[in-house]
């Protein structure tokens, strides 16, 4: 049976005399993919990274697995838009990076590493260098190192946003096969409403500066999903026509501030 897995409550987070989040409040089931989406600076990746650790939160409380989130810790892995990537360490050497930290003995780091390469279509690249790679398959470098490090949440910070539409598409479709397979709780940010229904068991819309989760629809349809179902595109006007209005509401906000 499926348990909570991140729990925030009345969420709160101020930046000076700025006040990005307000109650945003939500649960996250164990193995659940959850995207976020909402305007831009309404506090999407601020909440990802609260989760995270990174960040103080201000108010409220973030728990995962029961234990408020105090810092970062080895239960949660992030991967970040830009392809964070060691130049001088192969892919392999990236991948395994990690599980180097934990002092993994290194014939046990580089055999949990390959099954994450491969699955990730990078066999035969093991040996190369970030410098050598498309962006996509720097971000495939990327995704595997998370998941090659095991962690039970894997947060993504809108990971295909320094993509082209062909890179993308391919990358969606990867994700959703490598998800399955790792079984992992998801959490994703993303500007994209077509990323996140393809992707998402629920979506978390936030709302307007000072932002909270305005609205959470479920996408109840099975995985691997297509972007030409009609069902995938009806939960896509759903979710446009939510944020729409909030993306309407938070420029209404800006062009009033700036007069």
């Amino acid at each position: 049976m499926s348990v909570d897995k991140i729990v925030a409550q009345n969420v709160s987070m101020r930046f000076g005399d700025v006040l990005a989040i307000r109650d945003a409040t939500c649960t996250i089931r164990e193995r659940e993919f959850v995207a976020i989406i909402g305007p831009s600076g309404c506090g999407k990746s601020t909440f990802l990274y609260l989760i995270a650790g990174f960040e103080e939160i201000t108010g409220g409380t973030i728990k995962v697995n029961d234990k408020p989130v105090t810092g970062p810790g080895p239960d949660r892995g992030i991967v970040f838009q830009e392809f964070v990537l060691f130049p001088w360490r192969t892919v392999m050497e990236n991948v395994t990076l990690g599980l180097d930290i934990q002092k993994v003995p290194a014939e046990e780091a580089r055999r949990r590493a390959q099954k994450w390469i491969t699955l990730a279509g990078l066999g035969g690249f093991e040996d190369a260098y970030p410098s050598t790679l498309s962006g996509g398959m720097k971000q495939r470098v990327a995704i595997a190192r998370a998941l090659t490090y095991d962690p039970e949440v894997i947060l993504l910070d809108e990971p295909f946003g320094a993509l082209d539409v062909q890179t993308k598409n391919y990358m969606i479709r990867d994700l959703q096969s490598l998800w399955t397979e790792a079984n992992k709780t998801i959490v994703m940010v993303t500007h994209s409403v077509s990323e996140a229904v393809l992707l998402a068991d629920r979506v978390l819309i936030f709302g307007a500066r000072p932002s909270s989760i305005i609205a959470d629809i479920h996408i109840d349809l099975p995985h691997p999903r297509s972007a030409e179902d009609t069902s995938v595109k009806a939960y896509e006007q759903e979710v446009t026509r939510i944020l729409s209005a909030e993306v309407d509401k938070s420029m209404s906000m800006e062009r009033r501030a700036a007069a």
